[in-house]
């Protein structure tokens, strides 16, 4: 049995999916277009990277062969030859969004099969009940933004007249997401939370997914930055997911990063976060380090979504995966043997897109571990397959979706 391990790439798709026409997203495909452009040089702006993308990591665990299998062609730059040591595959999402709850929840075996609310394309965006309520309840003199906006553009744009005027800034996106951004100083921190708590209870009618507070800070456009301190008020996972059942069966979940923000806090036992990914990735060492028998570690790397695949910046995404490479045979090294690892994403987010949003494709499905037997395979009808596959590893419960491979 040993323990667990699933290491999220926050928004690496793998293109592919076959409901993409649904969602506008025909040919999109964050990772073969991120290798892609880095092989033909078109990454290589401002001197920020140079040559085709070097993940030798990555790609001996299956990560190139997973793409060339989900999106039908090998990305050029990649190494064909390299015979992958992972159980390597790639899965397509039930979930009828391509948002982040939806997809962890998936992964941890609980498609989201019905629909999130959403707020429409206009401006203002958000029903004027809605923000009257809220601007009541929370004592405000009226807020700024109320449209669809890249996060760090509004509060470029905004961040100035909302210290000004104390009107916090708020923003949606094609997710199923209300978004609060003030500044930690001149608004304060905690005040931030507690407005994002009411706005969250206003929200459940609307059947919304997350309201998300947005600290930073900063004195002008020139140097406002948005800090760690982020907070996702999740609704609950609507039924059981692997982590209740890991903790229902005496075993330890820990959410490295915003994992628990994610669930809700259900079934997670402990949390740890950081700033960046290296720093996730130090903490996702220690835990590796101290995890007991029957634990289950759940790590989202977030920085590829939020500073790159939201920002379309290809050179970034691609330094952060290469990054990210060069530390994995750290953690393969402090794992025990019967541990497993599954890497994975929760949608894409292509940087070469149009428009700032998630992109709906298909994700890897790479399990390694000492004891893991290299295999293809193949795609995989949920993301679920995931979660039940740990299940079984982990000798619980079964899941209701999904099935282990």
């Amino acid at each position: 049995m040993s323990r667990a391990f699933i290491l999220v790439i926050d928004s690496l798709g793998l293109g592919g999916a076959l409901d993409a026409d649904s969602f506008g997203d025909t040919g999109a495909d964050t990772f073969g277009h991120i290798a892609e452009a880095c092989a033909l040089g078109r990454a290589n702006k401002d001197g920020l990277r140079a040559g085709p993308l070097n993940i030798p990591n990555l790609t001996r665990l299956g990560l190139a062969h997973a793409a060339a299998a989900s999106s039908g062609k090998f990305t050029p730059g990649l190494d064909q030859t390299i015979v992958p040591t992972s159980a390597w595959g790639y899965a397509s999402e039930k979930s009828r969004g391509k948002d982040t709850p939806s997809g962890h929840w998936e992964i941890a075996g609980l498609p989201v099969e019905y629909d999130w609310g959403y707020f429409p394309a206009t401006e203002p965006c958000f029903p004027p009940d809605l923000i009257e309520a809220f601007v009541k309840a929370c004592d405000l003199p009226g807020i700024l933004g109320d449209c669809h906006a890249s996060g760090t553009a509004i509060i470029a744009d905004l961040g100035e007249e909302h210290i000004r005027s104390g009107k916090p800034i708020c923003y949606t996106s094609a997710d199923s997401v209300f978004q609060i951004a003030a500044h930690e100083e001149h608004f304060g921190l905690e005040r931030l939370y507690e407005i994002c708590a009411t706005a969250q209870e206003l929200l459940k009618p609307m059947s919304i997914g997350r309201v998300i507070a947005r600290p930073f800070v900063g004195d002008s456009p020139d140097n406002f930055k948005r800090t760690a301190n982020r907070r996702d008020l999740t609704t609950p996972p609507h039924d059981k997911t692997l982590l209740d059942h890991v903790t229902d069966a005496g075993g330890e979940v820990v959410s490295v990063g915003k994992v628990s923000d994610i669930f809700a806090g259900r079934g997670v036992s402990r949390t740890v976060k950081a700033g960046d990914t290296n720093g996730l990735f130090d903490l996702m060492l220690t835990e590796t380090d101290d995890a007991p028998d029957g634990a289950l570690i759940f790590v989202n790397f977030v920085d590829f979504d939020s500073l790159f695949g939201h920002r379309r910046d290809v050179p970034g995404y691609a330094n952060e995966l290469e990054m990210i490479d060069k530390r994995l045979p750290e953690f393969e090294a402090r794992m025990k043997p019967c541990d497993i690892a599954i890497m994975t994403a929760d949608h894409g987010c292509d940087p070469t897109w149009p428009g700032s949003d998630h992109t709906r494709e298909n994700v890897s499905f790479l399990m390694f571990g000492p004891d893991v037997e290299p295999r293809e395979i193949g795609r995989r009808e949920s993301f679920a397959d995931m979660g039940q596959t740990i299940a079984r590893h982990l000798e619980i419960e079964p899941l209701k979706h999904g099935e282990a491979c």
